[in-house]
């Protein structure tokens, strides 16, 4: 942003912006006062009603209920055997989903090993899958995994046009919706129409674009999607991730990992396993109870101030950031590595510069917080209900100073 008369940046340009955008939201979460958060991406700060939610559920639910809390209780506490499906249906809206398509309760990595084998076993004759290179390692590895256990084909595909890798071979099309490093968002809707056209699955992974990007996955025909929890949701280190299964899918597809949670009947304790009706299949073994219950404050929250006003408050501190850095940043020769274009970028800003990587040391032992990713490249993760405008300039002016600093 620019001020009126020299054309650099202004406090009461941050001031403006947290006026008209802000939300409302900042003191919902505990923050140290001084401290510069542009992380929000990696790890979601803390909701300050966590704690207490924690503790009730540690000394009460826990301590008092014991093994009782697994049911409903006339407290209204407990009924931890259908936790897993009461907060997968809160998700759901956050990305377009409907009632009884969310499972909850595994990581990241085992959600997208039991999303992306079920895709890969749903068509036996076909024998790819495609993985973009630039994917979160993760993303990578498991899909190789995958590969590997079932005798497929693993094929890379041109970030640049995925579809050019899909033909009648391919059985999923696996893709991060959000660019890890720079923030550029893939074209889901139509991307997701051209691998069907090929006859092809797709699977989304929606861990940088939860919470901070609206979706639609049923309206766009998703197929599978995978998500985390702990960064735009807030739900701390650890916190269990999504699988999304669009409903058409939910009687044919058949996940590897059969436990006893995701039988028909899981007291029967029979030695057959017959799989649950609908998303619960999706379960394994006994859900993270505390975590999921952690989370409760973080969905309430994006309930009450809605996805479009999350969006639109992103949208406003990603442009904040690149004019900052644009003025502040670009003449000692940092270069902005994320989409100008909004519809086309997510919710964090990647600046890059040969230095970066010793620059984001250098802030981190005076109390900013941002997060680094090779190639020498500075990420500011922007979480729409936490993070401030003002922040954000605070956090470009200590780059300045310490880019400065470094190369002299």
């Amino acid at each position: 942003m620019r001020g009126p008369d020299s054309g650099a940046p202004t406090r009461a340009d941050a001031d403006r912006l947290d006026q008209t955008h802000g939300l409302g939201t900042r003191d919902r979460f505990l923050l140290p006062e001084r401290l510069v958060y542009l992380d929000g991406n990696s790890l979601g700060a803390l909701p300050a009603g966590v704690p207490g939610r924690v503790e009730a559920v540690l000394r009460e639910e826990w301590g008092q209920g014991l093994i009782r809390s697994w049911n409903a209780v006339p407290s209204g506490g407990g009924d931890w055997i259908t936790l897993a499906a009461r907060v997968g249906d809160r998700i759901a809206p956050l990305i377009g989903a409907g009632t009884g398509e969310v499972h909850v309760g595994d990581s990241t990595s085992v959600s997208l090993f039991k999303a992306l084998s079920a895709a890969a076993r749903a068509r036996p004759e076909r024998r790819v899958i495609v993985v973009e290179p630039t994917t979160f390692p993760t993303d990578g590895y498991v899909a190789a995994g995958v590969a590997d256990l079932l005798g497929l084909e693993l094929r890379w595909c041109d970030p640049a046009d995925p579809l050019a890798a899909v033909d009648g071979d391919v059985v999923v099309l696996a893709l991060t919706h959000v660019d890890f490093r720079t923030g550029a968002m893939f074209d889901l809707p139509g991307i997701t129409a051209g691998a069907h056209d090929a006859g092809a699955l797709v699977l989304w992974d929606l861990c940088h674009s939860v919470g901070s990007v609206p979706l639609a996955l049923d309206d766009w025909g998703v197929d599978l999607a995978v998500g985390c929890t702990y960064k735009y949701l807030n739900g701390g280190p650890g916190a269990p991730a999504f699988c999304y299964v669009a409903a058409r899918h939910l009687d044919a597809l058949t996940q590897p990992i059969q436990g006893w949670m995701g039988a028909v009947d899981p007291f029967l304790m029979g030695p057959t396993y017959a799989p649950a009706e609908g998303i619960r299949r999706f379960l394994s073994g006994t859900p993270p109870i505390v975590g999921m219950l952690a989370l409760q404050d973080m969905l309430a929250l994006v309930e009450e101030v809605g996805m479009a006003a999350v969006r639109e408050k992103s949208v406003a501190l990603t442009e904040h950031a690149i004019g900052l850095s644009d003025e502040l940043l670009a003449p000692s020769g940092v270069e902005v590595a994320s989409p100008r274009d909004a519809s086309r970028r997510g919710g964090h800003v990647t600046l890059n510069h040969p230095l970066m990587r010793e620059v984001t040391a250098a802030l981190w032992e005076q109390d900013v917080i941002p997060d680094y990713r090779d190639p020498h490249g500075l990420r500011i993760g922007l979480s729409p209900l936490s993070t401030s405008f003002d922040e954000v300039e605070r956090g470009l002016e200590s780059v300045r100073e310490v880019l400065a600093r470094v190369t002299t």
